[in-house]
Protein backbone atom coordinates (compact mmCIF):
# COMPACT_ATOMS: atom_id res chain seq x y z
CA UNK A 1 0.00 0.00 0.00
CA UNK A 2 3.21 2.41 0.04
CA UNK A 3 2.48 2.85 -3.34
CA UNK A 4 -0.30 5.20 -2.73
CA UNK A 5 -2.33 3.29 -5.55
CA UNK A 6 -5.35 3.11 -3.10
CA UNK A 7 -9.03 4.06 -3.96
CA UNK A 8 -10.62 6.01 -1.46
CA UNK A 9 -14.40 4.70 -1.52
CA UNK A 10 -16.63 7.25 1.00
CA UNK A 11 -19.77 5.18 0.82
CA UNK A 12 -22.59 4.65 4.12
CA UNK A 13 -24.63 2.32 2.09
CA UNK A 14 -23.33 -1.31 2.66
CA UNK A 15 -25.05 -2.76 -0.43
CA UNK A 16 -23.84 -0.15 -2.37
CA UNK A 17 -20.06 -0.78 -1.04
CA UNK A 18 -20.18 -4.55 -1.63
CA UNK A 19 -21.49 -3.61 -5.48
CA UNK A 20 -18.91 -1.23 -5.99
CA UNK A 21 -16.13 -3.83 -4.43
CA UNK A 22 -17.68 -6.65 -6.32
CA UNK A 23 -17.66 -4.52 -9.54
CA UNK A 24 -13.93 -3.27 -8.93
CA UNK A 25 -12.81 -7.16 -8.29
CA UNK A 26 -14.93 -8.70 -11.21
CA UNK A 27 -12.77 -5.76 -13.73
CA UNK A 28 -9.85 -7.04 -12.41
CA UNK A 29 -8.63 -3.85 -10.17
CA UNK A 30 -6.63 -4.90 -7.54
CA UNK A 31 -5.86 -1.40 -6.05
CA UNK A 32 -6.41 -1.75 -1.98
CA UNK A 33 -9.63 -0.14 -0.87
CA UNK A 34 -10.20 2.03 2.19
CA UNK A 35 -14.19 2.12 3.21
CA UNK A 36 -15.11 5.18 4.79
CA UNK A 37 -18.87 5.13 5.80
CA UNK A 38 -19.10 9.34 6.50
CA UNK A 39 -17.73 12.07 5.63
CA UNK A 40 -15.74 12.80 8.51
CA UNK A 41 -14.33 9.20 8.69
CA UNK A 42 -13.36 10.10 4.75
CA UNK A 43 -11.35 13.14 6.22
CA UNK A 44 -9.79 11.37 8.77
CA UNK A 45 -8.52 8.62 6.41
CA UNK A 46 -7.10 12.02 4.39
CA UNK A 47 -5.31 13.84 7.18
CA UNK A 48 -3.98 11.50 9.57
CA UNK A 49 -6.79 12.60 12.13
CA UNK A 50 -9.23 10.87 14.64
CA UNK A 51 -9.50 7.36 14.26
CA UNK A 52 -6.62 7.36 11.75
CA UNK A 53 -4.71 9.16 13.67
CA UNK A 54 -0.67 8.17 12.78
CA UNK A 55 -1.32 7.41 9.59
CA UNK A 56 1.41 8.97 7.11
CA UNK A 57 -0.81 11.44 5.60
CA UNK A 58 1.10 11.87 2.79
CA UNK A 59 0.54 8.73 1.45
CA UNK A 60 -2.65 9.57 -0.70
CA UNK A 61 -5.28 7.85 -2.39
CA UNK A 62 -5.16 7.63 -6.64
CA UNK A 63 -8.79 8.09 -6.51
CA UNK A 64 -11.77 9.20 -4.27
CA UNK A 65 -14.91 7.70 -5.21
CA UNK A 66 -17.31 9.87 -3.21
CA UNK A 67 -21.24 9.38 -2.19
CA UNK A 68 -23.12 12.86 -1.51
CA UNK A 69 -25.67 11.60 0.62
CA UNK A 70 -23.87 10.55 3.87
CA UNK A 71 -23.88 11.01 7.54
CA UNK A 72 -22.05 13.25 9.87
CA UNK A 73 -20.90 15.35 6.85
CA UNK A 74 -22.07 15.44 3.36
CA UNK A 75 -20.11 14.44 0.22
CA UNK A 76 -20.27 18.31 -0.94
CA UNK A 77 -18.95 19.21 2.76
CA UNK A 78 -16.02 16.63 2.23
CA UNK A 79 -14.90 17.43 -1.55
CA UNK A 80 -14.96 21.27 -0.27
CA UNK A 81 -12.88 20.34 2.36
CA UNK A 82 -10.44 18.36 -0.02
CA UNK A 83 -10.37 21.35 -2.33
CA UNK A 84 -9.49 24.26 0.41
CA UNK A 85 -6.20 21.78 1.49
CA UNK A 86 -2.50 22.50 0.04
CA UNK A 87 -2.44 18.26 0.58
CA UNK A 88 -5.36 16.98 -1.17
CA UNK A 89 -6.39 19.83 -3.74
CA UNK A 90 -5.09 18.22 -6.77
CA UNK A 91 -6.20 14.59 -5.74
CA UNK A 92 -8.90 12.82 -8.31
CA UNK A 93 -12.47 13.33 -7.06
CA UNK A 94 -15.31 11.52 -8.86
CA UNK A 95 -18.34 11.51 -7.62
CA UNK A 96 -20.47 8.64 -7.29
CA UNK A 97 -23.44 9.20 -6.41
CA UNK A 98 -27.70 7.59 -6.93
CA UNK A 99 -28.52 12.03 -6.74
CA UNK A 100 -30.39 13.01 -9.79
CA UNK A 101 -30.61 16.79 -8.69
CA UNK A 102 -28.90 18.93 -11.30
CA UNK A 103 -28.19 21.10 -7.95
CA UNK A 104 -25.78 18.33 -6.95
CA UNK A 105 -23.96 18.07 -10.53
CA UNK A 106 -23.71 21.88 -10.35
CA UNK A 107 -22.33 22.30 -7.04
CA UNK A 108 -19.96 18.76 -7.35
CA UNK A 109 -18.34 20.40 -10.46
CA UNK A 110 -18.31 24.20 -8.99
CA UNK A 111 -16.43 22.60 -5.84
CA UNK A 112 -13.80 21.08 -8.04
CA UNK A 113 -15.11 17.38 -8.74
CA UNK A 114 -13.08 15.70 -11.24
CA UNK A 115 -16.43 13.60 -12.49
CA UNK A 116 -19.73 12.94 -11.75
CA UNK A 117 -21.20 9.41 -12.19
CA UNK A 118 -24.76 8.37 -11.31
CA UNK A 119 -24.87 4.73 -9.70
CA UNK A 120 -26.62 2.53 -12.17
CA UNK A 121 -29.47 0.22 -10.47
CA UNK A 122 -28.27 -2.59 -13.28
CA UNK A 123 -25.61 -4.53 -11.60
CA UNK A 124 -24.45 -4.61 -14.94
CA UNK A 125 -24.68 -1.84 -15.99
CA UNK A 126 -22.83 -0.40 -12.89
CA UNK A 127 -20.11 -2.89 -13.41
CA UNK A 128 -19.39 -1.57 -16.93
CA UNK A 129 -19.55 1.95 -15.36
CA UNK A 130 -16.86 1.10 -13.00
CA UNK A 131 -14.67 -0.74 -15.39
CA UNK A 132 -14.59 2.84 -17.41
CA UNK A 133 -13.88 4.72 -13.95
CA UNK A 134 -10.87 2.48 -13.52
CA UNK A 135 -9.74 2.16 -16.88
CA UNK A 136 -9.36 6.04 -17.30
CA UNK A 137 -8.51 7.10 -13.46
CA UNK A 138 -6.41 4.57 -12.36
CA UNK A 139 -4.55 3.17 -15.85
CA UNK A 140 -4.80 6.15 -18.21
CA UNK A 141 -5.01 9.38 -16.14
CA UNK A 142 -1.75 11.00 -14.75
CA UNK A 143 -1.60 12.87 -11.66
CA UNK A 144 0.77 15.44 -10.36
CA UNK A 145 2.69 14.33 -7.88
CA UNK A 146 1.62 15.38 -4.10
CA UNK A 147 4.84 17.48 -4.15
CA UNK A 148 4.14 19.16 -7.16
CA UNK A 149 2.41 21.89 -7.92
CA UNK A 150 1.75 25.09 -9.97
CA UNK A 151 0.38 27.63 -7.35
Amino acid sequence: MGSGRVILLVEDNEDDEVLTLRALRKNNIANDVVVARDGEEALDYLFGTGAHAGRDASIVPQIILLDLNLPRLSGLDVLRRIRADERTKLLPVVVLTSSKEDEDIVNSYSLGANSYVRKPVDFAQFSEAVKTLGLFWLLLNEVPSPRRSTM
